[in-house]
């Protein structure tokens, strides 16, 4: 996000009573989602030193 000055800000606030998942790329804070029901899985997919794009899974039992 960028500021008055059109400068993108370096910092971000999030919540450290919640669990969850972050990535950063170019720049942004992006939340990652939370797999379904029962037990889940998130893989990050990396390409030339950035995080490309994300999978979920989960398995019920």
């Amino acid at each position: 996000m960028a500021d008055a000055a059109g400068k993108l800000e370096s910092t971000a606030e999030i919540d450290l009573l919640e669990n969850a998942v972050y990535r950063v790329k170019d720049g942004v804070l992006e939340k990652v989602d939370t797999p379904g029901d029962g037990f889940g899985k998130q893989t990050i997919t990396w390409q030339n030193g950035k995080p490309q794009l994300y999978e979920i899974s989960y398995t019920k039992k």
